[in-house]
């Protein structure tokens, strides 16, 4: 393996189970299991900062067999980025590292030089099918709106990152040189607030930013990762000699990912407050991620559409002279999450060939009826009531207008993109009014071009929030 420093790529973004282990397992042994976690990237919490919080990992580490007399000593390390990672694993201070797509392709082919061990894909945290959850960002007083009105701007991302991926792959599939932006490389946090102060004109990054930085007040979102059609998500790799020799540990790791999982799916909101308060992200941020039909899929299964997207993510990094060769499948090993499955009593095959979310549902208690189509419904946080879900964006912004009427505070509304089905705050939208025998007709956006390409086929107009607010009387129509 080569001494000199790692490059960009070879560090990697999200959630780090670091594992240094004492002694074998054996009597009176003890195993110290260093899990370290990247609490802030929202996708990766049921694979960290729930596991720890809730003490789901010791209720399923083993603890007969030749565990009988080990004793497990956990010690949680949270950090604000992913680039110690892979370094880390190949130093063998780290056995496991959960980060994006791109830096979990990065750690692979990285291993591939390591004679003590290999790297292994053995679970997701979370996914989105269709690639939102990377986002590119603007103040939100700039004259931007998509990203061709960057050419020759400066551009903020982690290099390295699954958004830095993004950004990549974008270009590419434009046929834009590699010098279109002027790309730099900054963390979340230096590149928020240089764009809360105009010293740079758009930021690219990973989850939540470009869900959190418009939901703060000062940015607004022009390019979402969905428009690349290549999946985004977050998992978890293992050194092989750990894995082999501690199987019983890895397979405990993937129950309590399962079962954090289904802890936020059981109440969201209880889960988006808990979350909060455990990593600083706002509760409306973790919910528009997590929450029914939220941005981000949990689930642990190894799809093989994402497994495909891994080979395309390669082959964008091939085409930088970032790497050579690497066999994907060869580094997946699904059969871990599989083990888990098994023992849980649960249908691996059946969830494999899933890519269903749990959606919003339940009656429109304005409009008086049954919410039949999920991607077209809306919720309102509202404090001291809950989280209360509608029909449509009619119906959605109908229920706001009396609510205030009412004198009701309503934290948040979310309502989901015509044009891609991704949920959406509503204060952040582009509407597409129409008025047909008198009554309104509202589609939300997250692209103003797409707002106004809808508004011109049927002859509406575009309207910003509170003007399509204003536009609805009745919330029937």
């Amino acid at each position: 393996m080569r001494k000199s420093a790692p490059s960009p790529f070879q560090l990697a973004a999200g959630l780090v189970l670091a594992v240094a282990c004492a002694a074998p397992a054996s009597a009176q042994s003890t195993v110290t299991i260093g899990i370290g976690t990247q609490d802030t990237t929202t996708n990766t919490v049921t694979t960290g900062v729930v596991i720890r919080e809730l003490k789901l990992l010791e209720k399923y580490l083993p603890k007969d067999g030749k565990y009988a007399n080990v004793t497990f000593k956990l010690d949680w390390q949270n950090f604000t980025s992913g680039p110690p990672v892979t370094n880390g694993m190949m130093a063998d201070k780290l056995q496991f590292g959960g980060m994006g797509d791109y830096p979990l392709v990065v750690n692979g082919y990285t291993f591939q030089q390591n004679p003590q061990s290999k790297s292994q894909l053995i679970a997701v945290a979370a996914y989105n099918i269709h690639g939102s959850g990377n986002g590119v960002v603007v103040h939100k007083d700039s004259d931007y709106f998509e990203l061709s009105d960057l050419k020759g701007k400066v551009l903020s991302v982690p290099f390295g990152s699954a958004a830095h991926g993004m950004m990549l792959k974008a270009m590419q599939d434009k046929g834009w040189p590699n010098n279109y932006f002027q790309l730099v490389s900054q963390s979340p946090e230096v590149g928020s607030t240089n764009l809360q102060e105009k010293k740079i004109d758009a930021h690219a990054d990973f989850v939540p930013f470009a869900e959190l930085l418009p939901f703060r007040g000062f940015a607004r979102k022009i390019f979402d990762g969905v428009e690349t059609k290549a999946p985004t998500w977050h998992g978890v790799v293992v050194r092989t000699d750990f894995a082999e020799k501690y199987p019983e540990v890895v397979v405990g790791y993937i129950k309590a990912v399962i079962e954090a999982n289904d802890w936020v799916r059981k109440d969201p909101k209880a889960a988006a407050e808990s979350i909060a308060k455990w990593t600083g992200i706002d509760k409306e941020v973790v919910y528009i991620f997590l929450g029914p039909g939220g941005i981000m899929t949990m689930d642990p299964t190894i799809k093989p559409q994402l497994v495909a997207d891994a080979a395309e993510d390669a082959g964008v990094l091939q085409k930088l002279g970032r790497m050579k060769e690497f066999d994907v499948k060869a580094w997946v090993n699904d059969s871990y999450v599989r083990k888990a499955y098994a023992e849980l009593g649960l249908d691996y095959e059946a969830q494999l060939k899933s890519l269903a979310n749990y959606e919003v549902s339940g009656e429109d208690t304005f409009c008086k009826v049954k919410i039949a189509e999920p991607r077209m419904a809306g919720e309102i946080w509202v404090e001291g009531e809950g989280i209360k879900a509608y029909s449509s964006p009619v119906c959605t912004l109908g229920a706001l207008a009396e609510m205030k009427a009412q004198g009701k505070k309503a934290t948040t509304v979310y309502l989901f993109d015509t044009a891609q089905g991704i949920k959406l705050f509503a204060s952040e939208a582009f509407f597409a009014a129409v008025t047909k025998d008198g009554k309104t007709q509202i589609q939300p956006f997250l692209l103003k071009k797409d707002a106004e390409a809808a508004a011109a086929k049927d002859g509406g107009k575009v309207l910003g929030f509170e003007d399509a607010l204003k536009s609805v009387t009745s919330g029937r129509g």
